[in-house]
């Protein structure tokens, strides 16, 4: 079974990180996705380093690209059940500040909360054989 998201839309609110009890971090988040008719507004939810990353990095209107997978939860509360559908980030990256589109045209600094990424020759020199 696949269950695969990748999304490219504006943050739409200032990312807030909480932590859980035991610790983890952890953030929910809306971005909004440009489609034909209209847009999207997807909710999502980070955990760990993508989830400081958020916190960190991104602001109100940033564009960012979400990969992560869909997950359906379900409560009850005051006797009504509920459900709610949502994208779980398992990696966040930030393609550019709104305000940067606007300015002159730069090749845009990609930040993420991915591990960076090593050279040729690094890659190299831990190979086994």
């Amino acid at each position: 079974m696949i269950n695969r998201v990748v999304l490219v839309g504006r943050i739409t609110k200032d990312a807030e990180t909480k932590k859980t009890q035991s610790g983890l971090s952890v953030c929910s988040f809306c971005i909004a996705v440009e489609k034909k008719d209209g847009t999207d507004f997807i909710d999502c939810v980070a955990w760990r380093q993508a989830a400081d990353f958020m916190g960190s990095f991104v602001k109100k209107g940033d564009l960012i690209a979400v990969d992560g997978r869909l997950q359906t939860r379900t409560w009850e509360r005051d006797g009504h059940k509920n459900k709610a559908t949502e994208v779980i980030a398992d990696s966040v990256r930030r393609l550019t500040p709104k305000n940067v589109e606007s300015a002159v045209k730069k090749e845009p600094r990609l930040e993420t909360a991915e591990m960076p990424s090593w050279t040729d020759e690094e890659i190299e020199s831990r190979l086994p054989f």
